[in-house]
């Protein structure tokens, strides 16, 4: 037999001398074939290295356990956990994930969904990237709508779309932050706020200015300064803020990387923290809890949201004519450490 190609059913069906749908049956384990003729068969196929065509029996069963999970990045932990989540839910079911990463880039978004339908993925998972806030188009969207492929957001989320979600509770947890900051004695709090327009971003800037608001302080435009989620991207504002007449006395960074960020340029000018700025993330990465001083933050439960996903795509796929959208909305954690320890 030529070893340089795959060995096939009608290669095993020569070596027994009979009929291809006989061979089939046998490795399916089909009792009208004798027990003995499948056993031959199967020990046969395993000695040659025999593999099933799985694309040619998902085109005939019309299934392909194939599932896609669109996201920004997975250099973050965050993402990684909620990749984890999806996996210790589906991959037990035989559903394989297809990762995709888009570097928050909207053409690559629209291509990998295209992709991904013309596979028959089964269902697809995404955290909508910037450059689709950013633009504006969701006709990528619309098109796994109408084709009836449970599309799943996750963390990112759009909401003029009817589709469930598994998302956190970014508004409470980002007020907590801030009134933690206040309560221990810090009044002009500054935030390092996320990309405008992103869902985590807004819902996160908005708790931020509701707690200041709660307790009369107020809000000062130029303590609001834009990053991305990067930890370079919090350099040049923090230094800006401290170059500030009256700069902050506490940071509240849109993550753990931008508060990361903000702490080495705080450090370098010589400054104390939480002495002289306390410093807030958000997402209780692994790293934060060994920064050194390690960081108060917020966690977030991102194996959870998958674990959450997963059940939100399996009640669609078994659902009936009245299926119901969900919103899964987890709750936050403050993590308090030693960045904002500073007694009042």
């Amino acid at each position: 037999m030529n070893s340089s190609r795959p060995v096939t059913i009608k290669d095993i069906a020569r070596r027994f001398r009979c009929s291809p749908s006989t061979v089939s049956r046998a490795l399916n384990d089909h009792p009208a074939i004798n027990e003995d003729t499948r056993k031959n068969i199967q020990e046969y196929a395993r000695e040659v290295g025999y593999q099933r065509n799985e694309v040619s029996l998902s085109l005939l069963n019309k299934k392909t356990a194939t599932l896609g999970v669109v996201v920004p990045t997975i250099g973050n932990y965050y993402e990684t956990a909620v990749i984890e989540g999806l996996h210790t839910i589906l991959q037990p079911l035989g559903y394989t994930l297809n990762i995709c990463v888009t570097n928050e880039n909207y053409l690559l978004e629209k291509e990998y969904l295209s992709k991904l339908l013309s596979n028959r993925t089964e269902g697809i998972f995404l955290s909508v990237s910037q450059e689709t806030y950013d633009a504006g188009y969701y006709e990528h969207l619309e098109s796994v709508i109408q084709r009836k492929t449970p599309l799943i957001f996750i963390d990112r989320e759009y909401e003029d779309f009817e589709t469930s979600r598994a998302t956190v509770d970014d508004y409470h947890g980002a007020f907590a932050a801030v009134e933690h900051l206040l309560t221990i004695g810090y009044k002009n709090i500054a935030h390092l706020k996320g990309p405008n327009g992103l869902t985590v971003s807004e819902q996160r800037f908005k708790g931020y200015r509701d707690c200041l608001k709660k307790y009369d302080i107020p809000i000062k435009e130029e303590l609001i300064i834009n990053t991305n989620f990067k930890v370079e991207s919090a350099i040049v504002p923090t230094k800006r803020l401290l170059d500030l007449d009256s700069p902050p006395d506490a940071i509240f960074g849109v993550n753990d990387q931008v508060a990361i960020g903000a702490m080495r340029v705080i450090l370098d000018r010589g400054l104390k923290i939480p002495g002289d700025v306390g410093i807030i993330g958000f997402d209780n990465s692994p790293i934060s809890a060994y920064t050194y001083p390690s960081l108060t933050t917020v966690h977030r439960p991102g194996r959870k949201i998958g674990m959450e996903a997963s059940r939100l795509f399996l009640n669609q796929l078994n659902g009936s004519g009245d299926f119901v959208h969900e919103n899964i909305v987890l709750p936050t954690e403050l993590i308090i450490r030693e960045s904002s320890l500073r007694i009042s």
